[in-house]
């Protein structure tokens, strides 16, 4: 029997922190409405104690949404947490998501603690979190950057406080995918109490990692994912929510888990969310690019209209999208220029396609894509 995988989506919180985003209450509570209805498990809604304006969204968010654990977070301070349990309080599942760092870097650099200082810190924070809710998510931010030893004394102690969800934060996209999901397997195998947790992946793609090393580390036991539409967040970005769930869903043989998500809404989430952030998706994008079931190579057209599994392995309606697109280009073959044609109604004896194909290229080659105007009058040109 497959293993459900929780998906927590963090457009709203770490998403919003890409440089250049902002988005107001209502245009969050949109995305809001759209997540849920795209079968997230979680929503960050946002830092309550931040500013007003995110009190604003996790409080407003926490009221609109149901059926949809909503999630705040804080630092492993007393009054964060107060304010984002106020924040939460109309959530029909609110949860709320503290920590620290782990790593002797953030320890002795940012926080000037000891080791000893932070496990304190944050068993209390945990402690109290529980006071206000039964869903107390723990971060050890930089995990992948840490001692494992000294990580599995933080999870052991929090869990012990209360913590009902672990995530394990690859924060500067460090880490390597074999190394992510060792990471993982050590929690599982070196802590006593983790399995009354949920292990959670949160990858950040400094190195282009941030996929693979969440995959990695669903390989090795977390059962939660941390990732924002479209994969935006601080600096090179988060883990791609449409990326996870896809690849799990197409190679559900080799992770044998599953999630809630439906699938066929993935194209329209990521068109809201890159309107309302001003985002741009880059055409090559994996799952959501414009060029994502686009074919312009003639080898690549000629195999994808005999049989699309020859090129595609993920059909393009699964994520919304109407269907494969045969692009016209100087790179294009007879097969692609003959779909085209017929699509657009025409059919025509060998000789004549050959010298409308001769027309084509010389067109082809003066420009980046032959569009069908072109080839309306490429057809009433040639005779």
């Amino acid at each position: 029997m497959a293993d459900r995988v929780y998906v927590f989506d963090t457009t709203l919180r770490d998403g919003e922190q890409s440089p250049g985003v902002s988005l107001n209450v209502q245009e969050k509570l949109e995305i809001g409405r759209a997540l849920v209805d795209l079968g997230v498990d979680i929503i960050e809604a946002g830092f309550p104690i931040s500013s007003p304006g995110d009190f604003q969204s996790v409080n407003t968010l926490a009221k609109e949404l149901k059926g949809v654990t909503i999630c705040g977070l804080t630092r492993a301070v007393a009054k964060d947490i107060e304010v984002a349990a106020e924040a939460l309080k109309p959530a029909e599942r609110p949860r709320i998501h503290t920590g620290l760092g782990v790593s002797d870097i953030h320890l002795e650099k940012k926080l000037r603690m000891t080791r000893e200082q932070a496990l304190e810190a944050g068993v209390a924070a945990v402690k109290l979190a529980r006071q206000f809710t039964d869903d107390v998510e723990y971060y050890m931010e930089d995990s992948g950057r840490a001692d494992p030893e000294y990580v599995y004394r933080v999870a052991e102690a929090v869990i012990a406080a209360g913590a009902t969800v672990l995530n394990v934060p690859d924060t500067t996209g460090y880490k390597y995918p074999d190394e992510y999901r060792d990471l993982h397997r050590g929690i599982l195998e070196n802590v006593p109490n983790a399995h009354k947790a949920i292990l959670s992946c949160h990858c950040h793609n400094d190195l282009g990692m941030a996929t693979a090393n969440t995959l990695a580390g669903v390989l090795g036991g977390a059962r939660q994912v941390e990732v924002t539409i479209n994969g935006i967040g601080e600096r090179a970005g988060n883990t791609a929510l449409e990326e996870v769930v896809t690849a799990i869903k197409i190679r559900e043989d080799y992770f044998k888990v599953y999630t809630n998500i439906k699938h066929e809404k993935l194209l329209q989430v990521s068109k809201l969310v890159s309107q309302l952030t001003g985002m741009v998706v880059q055409r090559n994008k994996a799952v959501v690019g414009a060029n994502a079931y686009a074919h312009s190579s003639g080898i690549h057209q000629d195999g994808v209209l005999k049989d699309r599994s020859t090129y595609e392995i993920i059909p393009p309606e699964m994520v919304g999208a109407e269907r494969s697109e045969i692009i016209l280009t100087a790179r294009s073959g007879r097969h692609g220029l003959r779909h085209q044609l017929m699509e657009m109604g025409f059919s025509f004896p060998e000789d004549r396609f050959e010298r409308i194909y001769e027309e084509f290229l010389k067109v082809a080659d003066t420009k980046k894509q032959v569009s069908r105007e072109d080839l309306a009058e490429l057809v009433n040109n040639v005779k």
